[in-house]
């Protein structure tokens, strides 16, 4: 009986660790460290020389979580409550100005640049946060829905930069599912335009997947 009664113990308390583990693999914006003032931050977007767009983001912004994909390429998350999209967008592009800029959707804004596609979004989970997701180009022609994109851009435009037929080959591997929709605080795995699955993982978990007219 003792015997017994210590695996069990032994048992629960492994379980307990595993949860443990997982939590501490949550990504959350109120793990955001103390920023620099916004002043700092500022300059060195404006003073930056030769410095792509991609690694002033990664200097200067807390990196919340990293999304990757079967497919190959990945998406890196930061976080900040220094700027709000508006303010990041006029920020970007005096450091450096991108090849297309969409119109603003359901707050959200995507610049394309050479090598990646930025997302300026508010956080869910803090209005106070603005989410700046850098993927590289293989990520968002291998995982992206193309109804997710063509909320921002026009098939003509993302078939040049993809392929002819990118936008109807894509589609028809969304039917199935498993479709990257931008980044989000809600796990998604029910349509085409930003759902969950297996095929792309965001940090050690599930992707966080969804978008404004997602799967439309």
């Amino acid at each position: 009986m003792k015997y017994w009664l210590a695996g069990f113990c032994i048992v629960f308390v492994l379980i307990l660790a595993g949860c443990g583990n997982s939590e501490e693999q949550t990504a959350s914006v109120s793990d955001i460290p103390d920023e620099p003032d916004k002043e700092t931050v500022t300059s060195e977007f404006e003073n930056s020389v030769g410095e792509s767009i991609e690694t002033l983001i990664d200097n200067n912004f807390y990196l919340l979580d990293v999304v990757s994909g079967d497919r190959r390429g990945s998406a890196n998350v930061y976080a900040t409550r220094l700027y709000t999209v508006d303010e990041l967008e006029e920020l970007f592009k005096q450091a450096e100005g991108p090849d297309e800029i969409s119109d603003k959707k359901n707050g959200q804004q995507i610049m394309i640049y050479d090598d990646v596609f930025i997302t300026l979004k508010p956080s869910e989970d803090d209005e106070d946060v603005t989410l700046i997701e850098v993927a590289d180009r293989t990520f968002v022609r291998n995982n992206y829905s193309p109804n997710y994109l063509n909320t921002f851009f026009t098939f003509a435009l993302l078939n040049s930069l993809f392929g002819s037929n990118w936008s109807q080959n894509r589609m028809d591997t969304c039917q199935s599912g498993g479709c990257y929709g931008g980044y989000t605080s809600t796990y998604r795995s029910n349509d085409d335009g930003g759902s969950g699955g297996s095929s792309t993982r965001r940090g050690t978990s599930n992707y966080r997947g969804g978008g404004p007219d997602a799967g439309k």
